[in-house]
């Protein structure tokens, strides 16, 4: 896999391969996050509790800053917790009349861990590169 990864690195380049795993975050994040988002306002369909519309949304917003900063760091801590929202995903998935919504989740958050560790990987290598 290491020989492959440096064998991707000399043909395309880190900056187009930074550039890519970067447009895989931002678009499975906003999609995670709209689904985590309607998740929460359909079981609080009440309006009383607000509860799992927060715990569904809140560990995507935090780490917001690190997306926006381009931090490598930050990165690699966001593929780690999109593996919650992937078992989360097959959790739901596996319940009667969920089998799309479940499987959209899981597909979704193992495409954002993906770009996430990619982005992690190609970034601070082409910030070592720099220095």
């Amino acid at each position: 896999m290491r020989r492959w990864l440096e064998d991707l690195e000399a043909r395309q380049g880190l900056d187009h391969l930074t550039a890519r795993s970067r447009r895989l975050v931002i678009g499975s994040y906003v999609v995670l996050l709209a689904l985590m988002l309607y998740r929460g306002v359909a079981i609080q369909s009440d309006g009383s509790n607000v509860g799992p519309l927060v715990a569904f949304v809140l560990p995507l917003v935090l780490f917001l800053p690190s997306i926006l900063a381009q931090r490598a760091r930050g990165h690699a801590w966001l593929a780690f917790v999109s593996l919650l929202y992937f078992a989360q995903g097959v959790m739901v998935a596996s319940l009667p009349g969920e089998m799309l919504r479940g499987g959209l989740e899981a597909l979704v958050s193992l495409s954002l861990f993906t770009g996430c560790m990619g982005y992690a990987r190609f970034r601070s290598r082409q910030l070592k590169a720099r220095q």
